[in-house]
Formats: structure tokens, C-alpha cells, sequence
């Protein structure tokens, strides 16, 4: 009870702090645009209930966290484009929960965001350099896409003046007050940086010193997103990460902790062939390729297409794309990671991510969880 009361006052401390800061946005304020878009005061709270929770903090915390999202007019944030398909921005774009898409667009302050400014050439690139001087050291960072470093970057060009995004990404790290890598892409290098690689494409953590919060997901829930920014108004502080510098609130179970179909796992009922009668049983994919048992994600509590159904609950297997190299290591993406074999050991931080003391290496991982399938497939026919 000491420590929450202690967060709780370091929260309040951080609010009234940033309160004292102007708006960014004259004559626009969240309590006014809430009245204009007819949302009500009861639905605002509902919604930053449901946000405390997501962040795992009390429910004591639920009014600062309201407080957080009323003073966000006050954070100005720069947004980059990088080696990537705007499926991350699509997915902040597309959210439709209350207040979540004007949180993020309309009361934060966007100084740069290339998919959504009415700028573009000489004036988009002047506007980006006015924010970086104008708020160093107080802006937040967001970048999307991984980082071509081949060619000193030249295999990325931007913007009238033809800088590199390399160069851009460095220079806007530099003064950042918090930096978030958007994506697999940003965080791990995603497609860009499967082999062979002709870009030599690398994460934002790769080319800057400066800590970095990786929000990894192909794309990742806007809520994800929005939760990781909400936590840095609240604090100031970096979230508690994995192994990976992944958020543990949004990131620290796997997919297969909290599936729908693992009581059928564990009862060895699994979908040998995609539309066979374990498929139109909510039988478990992992036998089709479901990656879940590997991967560390959120995605069946949030859920995608207005949190109504998400990939497993559509039928296709999770493809692991929250994790590192999950292009080269997870693939194919339909047969089971337990049917390959091994010459080398994987990335070995997998379980640390999950605080587990000792190292398992994914390879063994999967030959257990074959081998696990197996059996209970011959038990469950013995029965």
C-alpha cells in the first residue's frame, strides 16, 4: 500500500508539472472537444478505467490517468516515416474507441506526421526542424519503419532536401525526452531487415544511444500506442521492459497464455488441416503453424477490427510477428516451429521476458510443445 501510495503521489507531482505547461493548441482543449463530439464525462472515465487497467496499475489511479489525457494538449510529439507501409499509423487511424483517435491526433500535438500533415517538400522538412529546435528535450519521438544503414542510409531518401532516414532518425533522437519504436519494423527490423538484408536495415535502437520503448506488432494495437504515451504523461519514466525493451504490461505473456483455444491445446484437440472439423471447432492451430507458444503479445484481451475477433479467433495461427526476427525465425508461417530442425540455438531471451530464472532456447521450446501435441493427440485417441 506504501509503494502505490508513493506512485500515486510522484503521478500527481508529474501532472501538475506538465499542467503548468501552455497548450500547444489554442482555444482547444479534451473537456471542450469531448462536448463537440458527444461524448460524455461517464464514458470519458469508462474509458480511462479501461486504460488503468491495460497499464496494470490500481484503480486508484483511474482519475490520473482522466488527468493525464486532458493535459496530453501539452506534449508535443514528431512522428517519422521510415522503411515501412503506414500500417502502424493506419492502426491509430482506424481505432474507434472513445476518444482514442482525438487523444492522439487532436489534443496531443503532432509537429510532424507526414501521413497526416497538410505540409509537404521544403515546408513539411522546415516544420520538422522547427519542432526539433523549438521543444528540445521536451518532445516525444515515434518512429515507424525500420532504418536502411547500407550506403550510408542512402537506400532511404526524404523530403525535398533528399536527407537520409538515417540521418533524420538520429538527429530527432538526440533531444528527445521519450522514444518510441512503432512496429516491428522500428523495433526489430521487420521485413526490411529479413534475410538477405540488400539494406542492411537495422532498428531505431541500433542507431541511437538513447533508450528506446519498442511497441512491436505488425501492425500493433492502437491501444498499445496510445497506452505507452499515456504512461509517459503519467511518470516520466520508462514503463518496466522485457528482455526486448517491450512494455511488460502490453507484452509479458505469451499469445498461447491467454488464447481462446488453449483448453483445447492442453486437451490434445488440434486442427490437422485448415477447414477439417477441428477448425469448425475452435480446435487449436498449433499443428497449422499458430506461433502463440513463442509470442509475447496483448492481442487476444485488445482484439482487432473494432475488438471484435483478432487472427486466432478468425481461424489462422498467430505468426509471431511481435518478436525479433520473426520473418526469418517463425516462418513458414503455416507448419509448426516444432517441425524443423535445428543447427544453431535461436535468440535465447525468449522466457527471460516472462521473468523465469535460466535461459530456454526457442528451438528446445518448440520440440517440447511438438512433442507435447503428440502425445496428447495419442491420448486423447486411446480415450
Amino acid at each position: 500500500m506504501e509503494k502505490e501510495e508513493l506512485l500515486l503521489q510522484k503521478a500527481q507531482k508529474r501532472l501538475k508539472e506538465i499542467s503548468k505547461f501552455p497548450a500547444l493548441k489554442e482555444g482547444s482543449s479534451i473537456k471542450k472537444m469531448l462536448q463537440e463530439k458527444g461524448i460524455s464525462r461517464r464514458d470519458f472515465l469508462k474509458w480511462a478505467g479501461a486504460m488503468t487497467a491495460m497499464l496494470s496499475l490500481p484503480a486508484s489511479f483511474a482519475p490520473l490517468t482522466a488527468k493525464a489525457a486532458e493535459v496530453a494538449d501539452r506534449l508535443p510529439v514528431i512522428w517519422l516515416h521510415l522503411a515501412e507501409c503506414t500500417g502502424c499509423s493506419e492502426s491509430l487511424l482506424r481505432s474507434d474507441g472513445p476518444g482514442i483517435a482525438s487523444l492522439i491526433f487532436d489534443y496531443i500535438s503532432l509537429e510532424y506526421h507526414e501521413t497526416i500533415m497538410a505540409a509537404s517538400g521544403f515546408q513539411a522538412e522546415h516544420n520538422l526542424q522547427s519542432a526539433m529546435e523549438k521543444y528540445k528535450g521536451r518532445y516525444v519521438l515515434m518512429v515507424e519503419g525500420g532504418v536502411p544503414t547500407a550506403l550510408e542510409g542512402q537506400y532511404l531518401t526524404i523530403g525535398a532536401h533528399g536527407k537520409t532516414g538515417l540521418e533524420t532518425a538520429k538527429e530527432a533522437s538526440e533531444n528527445a525526452a521519450a522514444i518510441f519504436a512503432i512496429g516491428t519494423c522500428s523495433s526489430f527490423g521487420g521485413i526490411q531487415a529479413a534475410n538477405p538484408n540488400p539494406t542492411a536495415a537495422k532498428p531505431l535502437s541500433a542507431i541511437t544511444n538513447k533508450p528506446v520503448i519498442n511497441v512491436p506488432g505488425c501492425p500493433p494495437s492502437e491501444k498499445n500506442i496510445v497506452g505507452n504515451v499515456i504512461h509517459f504523461i503519467l511518470f516520466g519514466t520508462l514503463p518496466s521492459l522485457d528482455a526486448f525493451n517491450r512494455p511488460k504490461w502490453a507484452y509479458g505473456l505469451r499469445i498461447h497464455d491467454l488464447c481462446e483455444r488453449r483448453g483445447h491445446f492442453d486437451a490434445g484437440e488440434f486442427v490437422q488441416n485448415f477447414g477439417d472439423e477441428g477448425a469448425k471447432n475452435g480446435y487449436c492451430l498449433y499443428k497449422v503453424g499458430c506461433k502463440g507458444p513463442y509470442t509475447f503479445n496483448n492481442c487476444s484481451k485488445l482484439r482487432f477490427n473494432s475488438h471484435t475477433s483478432w487472427p486466432i479467433q478468425a481461424g489462422h495461427g498467430c505468426i509471431g510477428c511481435s518478436e525479433p526476427n520473426f520473418w526469418d525465425t517463425m516462418g513458414p508461417f503455416e507448419e509448426p516451429l516444432g517441425n524443423k530442425v535445428y543447427n544453431v540455438p535461436f535468440f535465447s531471451g525468449k522466457d527471460r521476458t516472462a521473468d523465469n530464472i535460466g535461459i530456454t532456447l526457442l528451438g528446445v521450446a518448440a520440440i517440447g510443445m511438438a512433442a507435447h501435441a503428440v502425445l496428447s493427440s495419442m491420448r486423447k485417441n486411446k480415450d
